[in-house]
């Protein structure tokens, strides 16, 4: 059985990989361009979240031209000569999204730093996104290197 198992992994491995970055691309536009459209309109469950972070600027200015800025890195995913550029805002974004974790600890931590709220854990997961982001760099080299 493992056997099977091994040459049926082995098989869909190959097969995938022609496809990986592709799909890491779209799932990360997917995330930002849903995230960014919710903070656009004005129902984005971060937008407290954006707002006690960022308090020296107004929250009904700031907030959707933060939204505008994440459908336009997800929309760069989708467009194969932005991506690294989009990778740069990506990363510079991703930095930004950590300093809650450091501004307002008692909403991010139930016990700090190793029992996260739910807002720290939704701060915390973006590292898969900063990390799909370095797989997408790192296989996205066509016409610069």
């Amino acid at each position: 059985m493992t056997q099977h198992f091994n040459s049926f992994y082995c098989s869909f491995s190959k097969k995938i990989e022609r496809h990986s970055i592709i799909i890491m691309r779209i799932a990360l536009a997917i995330v930002y361009i849903w995230f960014g459209g919710l903070k656009i309109i004005g129902i984005s469950p971060a937008g407290d979240l954006v707002e006690e972070t960022v308090f020296w600027f107004k929250p009904e200015i700031f907030i959707p031209v933060l939204g505008l800025c994440e459908v336009l890195i997800g929309l760069g995913l989708l467009i194969k000569r932005l991506v690294p550029l989009t990778i740069l805002l990506l990363l510079l974004h991703m930095i930004a999204t950590i300093f809650p974790l450091f501004l307002l600890t008692d909403a991010c931590f139930d016990t700090f730093p190793y029992r996260p709220t739910l807002v720290g854990q939704y701060i915390i997961k973006n590292l898969v996104l900063v990390a799909g982001a370095l797989v997408i760099a790192g296989k996205h080299n066509s016409n610069y290197c």
